[in-house]
């Protein structure tokens, strides 16, 4: 505690109401959906489902026909064999990285991967080896060496990344992160919590929009994000589920969703494909083009990290001028928060931008060159 206050990193539980929002997940505004709210009631109402709670974990008494109608849907939603609901994206990743790769077996991780993706793998019996963020060439050579050194066969290698990094907000090339998989016999695991919603035709995320998911073995799909609800899913295989039922420890001890959660989340997804999804969606694909180009009028490109996503993040070296930067911008009303280090690396201490589908082109404007002023006296 003493050296994080030191550091000025020091974590602390803020309340900020009416501020303009740039930090939330909220990224399509569906959490503040009106509409939404009103769909969710109805849905409860017209089928009854008034318990408040689960009563208990899937696997007593948590287990309804409720569930089984959300992961059906689910399943044909993102055209796949099953899907199973976990509490959270974090317990999703947890409980398939703590128990599927078994002691022969190999993961291979991006080195800027999720901390739910670490706590995974610290937990599973697999041996683990991490590659250069995004750097497919580095990931090769990974895994033949990992192939040409092991002194034991290694009977499964997974890799694990994700389509849109919290963090940075960019992606990896998954054209040929697939062919690199396929052409190493490897597993691909991907976390597509910060792209589900956004990317492809129907915002069903990137795997979908460039036609991958026959070559993913599992997807995680987060709802606590563009959603504006809560929990995950793991799609993939019914083997995989069925596995995961038995083997996955944050999903057999914890209590399931409650009715209400599940019903939230078949609404969402009902939503998206809805013209107000379908609008909300092109908002935030136009308050995107619009944020990038007054960062280029403003010259600051070379600050930013290459997104095209819902994340726009600002380098700023050093947590005290990241936290002061970010001070000024509150005080103007711009809830803009500091991602200081040790969350990550020391001098690539950042500004991260949540942009929203009800950010408008002014508030835009307004923070950026409120930015711009304060990185000249850096």
């Amino acid at each position: 505690m003493h050296q994080r206050k030191s550091e000025q990193a020091l974590r602390r539980l803020v309340v900020r109401d009416n501020y303009i929002d740039f930090t939330s997940n909220d990224y399509l505004g569906f959490s503040r959906s009106h509409e939404l709210y009103r769909n969710i009631d109805n849905y409860i109402k017209e089928n009854q489902y008034f318990l408040n709670g689960a009563t208990g974990s899937r696997l007593l008494t948590g287990h309804h026909s409720l569930n089984e109608e959300i992961e059906n849907y689910l399943s044909e939603y993102y055209a796949c064999e099953a899907a199973l609901v976990f509490n959270s994206g974090f317990l999703a990743n947890l409980g398939i990285l703590a128990s599927l790769p078994q002691r022969n077996d190999l993961v291979i991780y991006d080195e800027v991967s999720h901390a739910s993706i670490r706590d995974g793998l610290s937990l599973c019996r697999a041996k683990s080896l991490k590659f250069k963020h995004n750097d497919l060439l580095d990931l090769k050579k990974v895994i033949r060496r990992a192939k040409q050194t092991s002194g034991e066969k290694i009977d499964c290698i997974y890799i694990v990344t994700e389509s849109v990094f919290s963090m940075d907000g960019d992606s990896p090339d998954l054209m040929a992160l697939t062919e690199l998989s396929d052409d190493e016999n490897c597993r691909l695991i991907i976390d597509e919590a910060h792209a589900l919603g956004i990317f492809g035709s129907r915002g069903r995320g990137l795997i979908e929009d460039a036609n991958l998911s026959a070559h993913i073995f599992a997807r995680i799909v987060t709802f606590g994000k563009a959603m504006g609800c809560h929990g995950a899913a793991i799609l993939g295989s019914k083997q995989l589920s069925d596995y995961l039922v038995n083997f996955a420890r944050s999903f057999i001890y914890t209590t399931a969703p409650s009715p209400h959660s599940l019903c939230s989340i078949l609404m969402a997804h009902k939503y998206l494909d809805s013209d107000s999804g379908s609008g909300a969606r092109k908002k935030l694909m136009e308050r995107i083009a619009y944020f990038k180009e007054i960062v280029a009028e403003n010259s600051m490109e070379n600050r930013f990290i290459l997104s095209d996503s819902a994340i726009q993040s600002c380098v700023v070296p050093g947590n005290s001028n990241v936290i002061n930067i970010s001070e000024s911008l509150i005080d103007q009303g711009y809830d803009v928060r500091p991602i200081l280090a040790p969350t990550v690396a020391s001098n690539s201490e950042r500004l991260r931008f949540c942009l929203h589908s009800f950010n408008t082109e002014k508030e835009i404007k307004n923070a950026l060159n409120i930015l711009s002023e304060r990185l000249i006296k850096i």
